[in-house]
């Protein structure tokens, strides 16, 4: 039965050596999902960037292909003004799809997350008014919820980040669709399928200039050309000119409006969480260095690099841990909150007072492996105690006579009962 119990908890560390070793976008632990080799990367909603793609190009390039056909087969339009025309109109919708890759497709600024949280001598030099500790995934670590940083001679306070384990640089959020914390957290787009953070902002916001413009140029042009013949006769009978008129009048107040709200962010560099959260009313911005500062900060400054190359090959003890061993002994053995607590870095444990303890020096591994030769004993000394059996003898009195009752009761070794039961007079006293 022990060999049974073994060959499912799966095949030990060991046996994995010879396995072919991983990369590390394959065991990404986030809700990204990744492409070409682990070199583009998207939110876990990466679908609704093709309705995204569909609604840019859909009008765009009916509009270059309506004038196109236009000046090649009547003469109301003339080639020398409105091949220019299409030619900017299919520049501008190049344009704006490259960037809506550029935004969805690269690494937002992710916080490569820890394996275990901080270490426990650390945690007592860290000044910090807060008395809210940490007891929920890392129980008796004693870490502060908070901790304070400067910034620009203001005070910040930095919050830990449970899922990570880490506390987060300053402006950093956890999404809690990507799973990730991501640095200079704006918010996740939907529409674009990814978080927008430090190292996709630029992209996003010319993504959106791009759109506005893009909205803005079919809408004239396509006036332009009504206007050039019959009027009233042309919005009567051409009902593609008439549906581009009123979708790119629509759209342009959503993508115009969009991107006045993002060019003010920057100018006074917030982030649209910050923004939403009321951050900075009570308070001043220390990011804030004056609006040319900001601009050029934010649109003009090199992108910091990744902090994650995941093309790299993962390291064995990590990928055995976080990958191989958690998985196959959580599924057979571990109750659904210790499979969580494994996968945060951390096991609960029960101390003789009955809280929950917390070992920072303990291994997270041995401690899975103990979990699982405990639970594999406690399989084996219940079958043997079920196959000797166990009897129990209960004594009772009735009224107006001394009836001595015994019950044995015998487990099977599938669990039932059965009960063998013998009446007689109790002559002892």
């Amino acid at each position: 039965m022990a060999g049974n119990r073994n060959s499912e908890m799966g095949d030990s560390p060991s046996s994995n050596v010879g396995h072919q070793q991983k990369r590390v976008y394959e065991v990404w632990r986030g809700g990204n999902k990744f492409f070409c080799g682990g070199r583009m990367i998207f939110g876990p909603d990466v679908a609704s960037l093709f309705l995204t793609t569909f609604l840019i190009a859909a009008p765009a390039i009916t509009f270059c292909v309506k004038i196109y056909l236009q000046i090649k087969n009547t003469s109301d339009l003339t080639s020398e003004f409105w091949f220019p025309v299409v030619v900017v109109g299919a520049v501008l919708t190049v344009l704006d799809l490259m960037f809506l890759l550029m935004t969805s497709g690269r690494d937002p600024g992710i916080v490569p997350r820890n394996l275990r949280p901080p270490e426990f001598d650390d945690t007592f030099d860290i000044p910090t008014p807060s008395m809210e500790w940490i007891n929920g995934t890392t129980p008796h670590l004693k870490l502060p919820r908070t901790k304070d940083v400067v910034v620009n001679g203001q005070v910040v306070k930095v919050k830990f980040c449970d899922t990570c384990l880490l506390y987060r640089p300053p402006r950093t959020s956890h999404c809690s669709i990507c799973n990730n914390c991501v640095e200079r957290f704006d918010h996740h787009c939907p529409w674009v399928g990814q978080c927008i953070g430090t190292r996709n902002y630029r992209y996003f916001f010319m993504f959106i200039l791009t759109s506005t413009t893009l909205c803005l140029y079919v809408f004239v042009f396509t006036c332009v050309s009504i206007s050039e013949r019959n009027v009233w006769k042309t919005i009567s009978r051409d009902y593609l000119s008439d549906f581009l008129i009123i979708y790119c009048f629509i759209a342009v107040w959503f993508v115009g409006g969009l991107t006045a709200f993002h060019f003010y962010l920057i100018c006074t560099n917030q982030t649209t969480y910050e923004n939403f959260r009321y951050q900075y009313d009570k308070k001043g911005n220390p990011f804030n260095r004056g609006s040319c500062r900001n601009i050029n900060e934010t649109l003009c400054s090199s992108a910091p690099p990744s902090k994650n190359d995941f093309r790299a090959f993962v390291v064995e003890d990590e990928h055995m841990m976080v990958r191989s061993l958690t998985p196959n002994i959580a599924d057979g053995i571990l109750t659904p909150k210790e499979k969580i607590d494994l996968e945060m870095g951390s096991m609960r444990a029960e101390d003789d007072e009955g809280q929950l303890s917390y070992d920072p020096f303990y291994s997270v591994e041995d401690d899975a492996k103990g979990s699982s030769r405990t639970s594999i004993a406690t399989v084996l000394n219940f079958q043997s105690i079920s196959e000797e059996g166990m009897e129990e003898y209960v004594q009772s009195s009735h009224a107006g006579g001394r009836v001595g009752e015994s019950t044995q009761r015998h487990i099977t070794s599938d669990g039932t009962y059965t009960n063998k039961e013998t009446n007689g007079r109790n002559h002892s006293q």
